[in-house]
């Protein structure tokens, strides 16, 4: 059984990626759900991954560049179902042992050095653990763990075809 040329599956992977940020912003603009600074990182890891497919559909890799991208968007991968898994831990937590809200992303990124962004971001927060939507019983950061599982499939695909 032969796979497909590495170009096209790029190509799906992006295509992937833009569907998933249609039902981000879907779920945002017309549910009015407000995503926290957790959603937003993940939201920022999986156009990152799709940014990757993108650039590496156009560019149609040989084996190397292949890999490199793959390599490039594993990256994503990881950071984004690590902030997901992190959500989802949290969204166990009892409310009473969680941290107070913290105030939005953007207002965090021009007061505070971006270590304590990315410390306070990952530490999550009461509004990062409420569940205020749900699919076949599964929370939004389920759903988004789900999609950064099969990212990494792909990557791995990518990284470890022969041809």
């Amino acid at each position: 059984m032969q796979l497909a040329s590495p170009r096209p599956l790029f190509f799906l992977a992006f295509i992937g990626c833009v569907l998933l940020m249609a039902v981000a912003l879907y779920l945002e603009h017309a549910v009015g759900l407000e995503p926290c600074p957790m959603c937003i990182v993940q939201r920022i890891c999986v156009i990152g991954f799709g940014l990757v497919c993108l650039v590496a559909a156009i560019h149609g890799p040989g084996r190397l560049g292949q890999r490199i991208y793959a390599v490039l968007a594993l990256l994503f991968v990881l950071v984004g179902g690590a902030t997901a898994g992190r959500q989802i831990y949290l969204q166990s937590v009892p409310a009473d042992q969680l941290e107070a809200c913290l105030p939005s992303l953007e207002f965090m990124m021009q007061a505070l050095p971006m270590q304590d962004v990315v410390r306070l971001v990952f530490q999550g927060t009461a509004d990062c653990a409420e569940v205020n939507w749900t699919l076949f019983g599964m929370s939004i950061p389920e759903w988004s763990l789900l999609a950064f599982i099969g990212m990494f499939g792909f990557c791995l695909l990518q990284l470890l075809r022969r041809r």
